[in-house]
């Protein structure tokens, strides 16, 4: 990114728009590129005043956009002017004509605009005349200067190399000032930078990512043998468990872009995306996709789409979460009239971003209701892999009860787990939960031990899923049969059954 912004400052383009929220650093940055022009700051409290400056004094009346963009159009010299949140004004149509006014007289000049803000908002009138950046978040490099700088500051030099880059890997994704904030935090907590203090940057980086409502940091302890049954999407996983590693990238291989698991509810989809986190030994992030959407201001549900995806890729290798993607996008083929045609924008954002990823983040999404996906999320190419997890045969259901059994109870073997499958016919593994848990309650309210015979009057009891909604099992079956992978080997057995 930042040898394009270079490049752009260079071939003299007009004016860039520049979305980022660290704004001393982009200004450092800007200042560097800029050799031999003048660098000047706009900001609605302040006005026009040169960068760099011990005693900045503001240029006459210019407070006002409409003002500083016709001083700026006034001056001869060469210069970069960057406007800060000018985001907040750029629909006025006064300030749209003064920045088409300022592009064509900056014709022949060395003089370029900058808007800087961490909201992209474009009016139609600039889209011809703009180019549009996103400022990346810092590197490895970057922030071995921050821990360098919190070193010397501490007189803490004794830093194994390995303990080095754990602080800096647990630190990726931050910005310079949050980095900055978390390696004191650490310090002044322990008194020292050592490998325990990894796991305190890391928890403050979990608080960081969580604070801004879209993304949130899974913590899964259970194991992907806590799934029962799914053999086949199980293998599919394991064998792309080093996926990440530069002995892949030797090897020659691409790196996993995602895939896509369809299925009945309370079959196991979510329960899997997230024990894979351990499985690969990656963090993972679930994207909010209902949060993303916000109505408070015209390009705000974009850029927050941008800003959760941007820290996705700092922090990669890492796993993206999105359940019921269905409900996510459901709507992004409708009328543009009921939401300004943001849910369209934010699905070709999303759509775009997936197809020219080629940073280590893994997408893995989950959907129940196929027929609500826009047909682009299913074409060859968009997931390495479309899974199909249909309800749990016999012996998968078997294998169920005996991992809810044993979560509960520390010996079963008096429970009959084949007659407890064969009663359960049609059930999902959440419901298969649920039933135990009812036993226990119907048990532990008459002072006992619940018993095979609880399970089963449970269960008796209890209308599963795959009953009351038997057209939409069906259908979701017809669609999978030709155009994904079963998760399972035996998922015929069910997919011949009828209800």
């Amino acid at each position: 990114m930042k040898e394009e912004l270079n490049i752009l400052i260079q071939a003299q383009y007009p004016l860039i728009y520049l979305v980022t929220s660290e704004e001393q650093r982009a200004e450092q940055e800007i200042a560097k590129m800029a050799q031999h022009r003048g660098v000047f700051i706009w900001t609605v409290t302040h006005g026009i005043v040169e960068y760099g400056q011990v005693r900045q004094t503001t240029q006459h009346n210019t407070v006002s956009p409409e003002s500083a963009i016709e001083w700026v159009i006034r001056q001869k010299e060469y210069g970069i002017y960057i406007f800060k949140d000018l985001h907040a004004f750029i629909d006025a149509p006064v300030t749209t004509r003064w920045l088409r006014d300022a592009i064509a007289s900056f014709k022949g000049t060395e003089k370029i605009i900058i808007l800087m803000s961490p909201v992209q908002q474009v009016p139609i009138e600039l889209e011809k005349d703009i180019v549009v950046l996103d400022f990346a978040m810092p590197n490895m490099e970057e922030l071995d200067q921050v821990l360098s700088q919190q070193l010397e500051y501490t007189r803490n030099r004794r830093v194994s190399s390995e303990v080095r880059e754990n602080l800096l890997k647990a630190a990726l994704g931050l910005t310079i000032d949050e980095a900055q904030k978390v390696y004191r935090k650490a310090y002044v907590k322990s008194g020292s930078l050592t490998q325990e203090e990894v796991e305190i940057v890391l928890s403050e980086k979990k608080q960081l990512i969580r604070r801004n409502g879209i993304l949130e940091y899974i913590e899964e302890d259970e194991t992907i043998e806590a799934v029962g049954g799914l053999d086949e999407l199980k293998k599919w996983l394991r064998q792309r468990s080093d996926a990440f590693t530069q002995r892949a990238r030797v090897y020659g291989l691409p790196q996993p872009k995602g895939m896509l698991i369809l299925g009945v509810p309370g079959c196991g989809k979510s329960m899997i995306a997230k024990t894979t986190s351990r499985l690969w030994g990656l963090p993972i992030l679930r994207l909010d996709m209902g949060r993303v959407y916000d109505g408070s201001m015209v390009g705000r549900s974009e850029a927050n789409l941008r800003n959760a995806l941007k820290t996705a890729e700092s922090i990669s290798p890492v796993i993206l979460f999105i359940d019921e993607l269905d409900k996510s996008f459901a709507g992004s083929g409708g009328s543009a009239d009921s939401d300004g045609g943001t849910s369209s924008r934010i699905f070709g954002s999303f759509l775009t971003w997936m197809q020219e990823k080629t940073s280590s983040v893994f997408v893995m999404a989950t959907a129940n209701r196929v027929e609500r996906l826009p047909g682009e999320f299913l074409r060859k190419g968009r997931f390495d892999e479309i899974f199909f997890v249909d309800l749990p045969t016999s012996l998968e259901r078997q294998a169920i009860f005996k991992i809810h059994l044993n979560k509960r109870r520390s010996e079963i073997s008096r429970f009959d787990t084949e007659q407890l499958a064969k009663v359960s016919d049609g059930f999902s593994g959440a419901e298969i939960e649920q039933a135990i848990i009812a036993a226990m309650y119907e048990a532990f309210a008459q002072d006992r031990e619940f018993t095979q015979l609880d399970i089963i009057a449970a269960i008796k009891s209890t209308l599963p899923l795959s009953r009351t909604m038997t057209e939409q099992v069906s259908a979701l079956r017809d669609w999978a049969r030709q155009r994904a992978r079963p998760a399972s080997t035996s998922v015929a057995e069910y997919q011949r059954m009828e209800f």
